[in-house]
């Protein structure tokens, strides 16, 4: 499994962006995609996933009502829509897959397929 992570950049407070995650995979669509973030000097902490019928997702707390996370499987990809930004959203943002979300939301250390990380910086 191959996934490829874009989307990142420099905003500023307030403003919204859209991540994507484009899955190489032969049996793609057996997977959940979720997306995870690590600032500075911190450890890599989940954001969200979505299952890969796109029927259940999941959410960290901080960032409910502000990120929405969704999936095309015919372009085999999965987005993460950011809105209303925070200084504290900054961090190289990750995505990954595995076999349900409940794996990529309580046992991250068991993930073996990750993208490449890509930057978001929000400026205050």
């Amino acid at each position: 499994v191959q996934l490829q992570a874009s989307g990142g950049g420099l905003v500023q407070a307030g403003d919204s962006l859209r991540l994507s995650c484009t899955i190489s995979a032969r049996d793609f669509r057996t997977y959940a995609v979720g997306w995870f973030r690590q600032a500075p000097g911190k450890d890599r902490e989940f954001v969200a996933a979505i299952s890969y019928s796109g029927g259940s997702t999941t959410y960290d707390d901080s960032v409910k009502g502000r990120f929405i996370i969704s999936g095309d499987t015919a372009k085999k990809t999965a987005y993460l829509r950011m809105s209303s930004l925070k200084p504290e959203d900054t961090a190289v943002y990750y995505c990954a897959a595995d076999y349900d979300c409940d794996i990529l939301e309580h046992l991250p250390s068991m993930i073996s397929n990750w993208g490449q990380g890509t930057q978001v910086t929000v400026s205050s």
